[in-house]
């Protein structure tokens, strides 16, 4: 663990945010750790509505269900620039979003992303879910299925984007691509792992405490409107 025992980090709990509403969230915050209106790492909890997202690695070919179909179903399809293939965000599923100026928080890429994995490790195992790596694959899974996500990006040093574990997630999406790229696979929730729904509020609640753990931080409850110094871009 590094040495950051007195290392504050900001968080703040948001509702259901629309996905474009926190991607510009995240490029406002990021210039504003570049430009040192804020000198703290800021962390992002929410849900997102339905979405497909694909990242820089990724293309139409692992969507396995026509465009048409997709509107059809009312959920759109969003090019964005993080690691990492398609993917699908939905209510139910925890994301969080860091925004961590690595060389303050001397953190390698690497270390960031398995650390982002340890804190969806043991918070699926305070519910007795005994999640793993796959080296094959970033992210954590229970057996072959996969609980939850990682993607990140880094822009002047800044990374954002981050990980997004699955609870209460409808799993149906995951049946139209190929998440994350990767052919045969299957998705799982929490809920699905126990046979019963877990309540939102107690993961992010043991997300919360195991990032402190896991980054060596403690992690100060806020909102966008007490974010000193910074001023939040019109969307």
């Amino acid at each position: 663990m590094n040495d950051l025992s007195n290392k504050k980090w900001l968080c703040i709990e948001l509702p259901v945010t629309e996905y474009r509403e926190a991607w510009s969230l995240q490029s406002n915050l990021v210039a504003a750790r570049k430009d040192k209106s804020i000198d703290t790492d800021v962390v992002l909890l929410l849900e997102h509505p339905p979405v497909f997202t694909i990242g820089n690695n990724g293309g139409l070919k692992n969507l396995t269900v026509s465009k048409k179909s997709l509107e059809k179903a009312g959920i759109p399809l969003i090019r964005i620039k993080r690691g990492g293939d398609i993917t699908f965000h939905g209510p139910g599923q925890l994301v969080m979003y860091p925004i961590i100026d690595l060389r303050t928080a001397r953190l390698s890429v690497p270390d960031h992303i398995e650390k982002l994995e340890e804190v969806m490790i043991r918070a699926a195992q305070d519910w007795g879910i005994r999640a793993q790596r796959n080296p094959m694959n970033r992210g954590i899974w229970v057996g072959k299925n996969k609980l939850g996500s990682v993607g990140i990006a880094i822009r002047h040093g800044i990374s954002f984007h981050g990980m997004a574990l699955n609870v209460n997630l409808s799993l149906e999406p995951f049946g139209w691509i190929n998440p994350c790229g990767l052919q045969k696979i299957t998705m799982t929730s929490m809920e699905q792992e126990l046979s019963h729904k877990v309540a939102m509020n107690q993961v992010s609640e043991a997300v919360k405490r195991h990032l402190e753990t896991v980054f060596g931080v403690e992690l100060v409850m806020t909102s966008l409107s007490e974010l000193e110094g910074f001023q939040e871009k019109e969307l």
